[in-house]
């Protein structure tokens, strides 16, 4: 069986993880300060905060840009729950916006008809490792928030994503682009949010009593982050190369394949293409021996029964998310191709 994602660990990974064991520190220290230090350096900006989850991050990220009653984030439908729990968490109203059907971003002139007096944060997701149109959202004038949990790597005109907007999260989840088990990053250039961060992710031991958080990570995900991060261009060459393959092969018997436009590179998180039939597709994938999964298990507003997102529905109803991963092997890869060539 093919699976649709899989965890990446080579020896050098389990090796920091079991020198940490063996020190006998285990919780925030040495290693995770270090992580902050080199993802910061990597992506491009001064400050790094490393928490326990990437839903942890942004619900850090939106507290510390003083989002809570009476305010509204802009954000995505087309994306999973994590970000409207987080919202949620901090008393704040969520204002969902359509997307843009060919990059599956969240689409600047929607964001542009949602903005009030109350907007106090865009959350932008670069959805399935591609940058959405940074400089459109940017433009609005609004504080944007980054979630960059599946396009750690991926470039917006010669940037990282991560490095563009006020501030940024990551996710350090098993089948992430970096791997930790679990884990989550806050980056900024600005030195009193991360000291906001810092401040909010430990409860014990503070001077003053205000809400806080028990959102540190452990020395042993920091180690393995840190690891995983060495081997980050690797991955995503691997990435690119299996997606190439997948384009030259389904160019003829899909649609459409992802769109890269230009000033954007892909990391290729996810490779979707659109099928008719997802759910028999799915089916009929995986009698041949391989997993695929719709890349959104359901729309944000198709919870919340809001009429509209006429863009999200049609690219929900026909994406499907095929195997790409760096331990894919060509030989798989071109059996996928085939199955999908077959199948449609």
């Amino acid at each position: 069986m093919i699976t649709h994602s899989k965890i990446v660990l080579d020896e050098e990974d389990i090796a920091g993880a079991a020198d940490v064991l063996r020190s006998g520190l285990l919780v925030q220290g040495k290693a995770v300060s270090s992580l902050e230090e080199e993802f910061a350096s990597f992506i491009g900006v001064r400050h790094a905060v490393a928490v326990s989850s990437g839903t942890a991050a942004l619900h850090l990220a939106l507290i510390c840009l003083g989002i809570g009653d009476g305010s509204e984030v802009i954000l995505p439908s087309y994306v999973c729950t994590a970000l409207l729990n987080s919202v949620h968490y901090v008393r704040a109203t969520p204002v969902l916006v359509d997307i843009d059907p060919y990059t599956y971003n969240i689409s600047a002139k929607q964001i542009e008809k949602a903005i009030s007096k109350k907007t106090g944060a865009i959350v932008v997701p670069h959805m399935f490792g591609l940058p959405a149109d940074m400089d459109e959202i940017l433009s609005l004038g609004i504080p944007v928030i980054e979630d960059c949990a599946q396009s750690a790597g991926a470039r917006f005109r010669g940037q990282y994503t991560g490095s563009l907007g006020r501030i940024s999260i990551f996710s350090l989840y098993a089948t992430k682009m970096l791997c930790a088990g679990e884990g989550g990053l806050i980056l900024s250039d600005d030195p009193d949010l991360i000291t906001r961060a810092r401040d909010l992710r430990d409860y014990d031991e503070k001077e003053t009593y205000t809400l806080r958080y028990n959102y540190k990570l452990t020395d042993i995900q920091a180690a393995l982050g840190k690891s995983q991060l060495k081997k980050l261009p690797s991955f995503i060459a691997k990435r690119r190369k299996i997606a190439g393959l997948y384009n030259a092969g389904l160019e003829q018997v899909v649609s459409r394949t992802p769109s890269v436009p230009e000033g954007r590179e892909h990391i290729y998180y996810r490779y979707v293409i659109p099928v008719d039939d997802p759910t028999g597709f799915i089916d009929k994938m995986r009698e041949k021996g391989i997993v695929c999964r719709r890349p959104v298990f359901k729309p944000l507003h198709r919870y919340l029964n809001l009429p509209g997102y006429e863009f999200t529905d049609k690219v929900w109803s026909k994406a499907v998310s095929v195997p790409i991963y760096p331990s894919l092997e060509e030989k798989d890869a071109h059996r996928i191709v085939d199955a999908i060539r077959t199948i449609l």
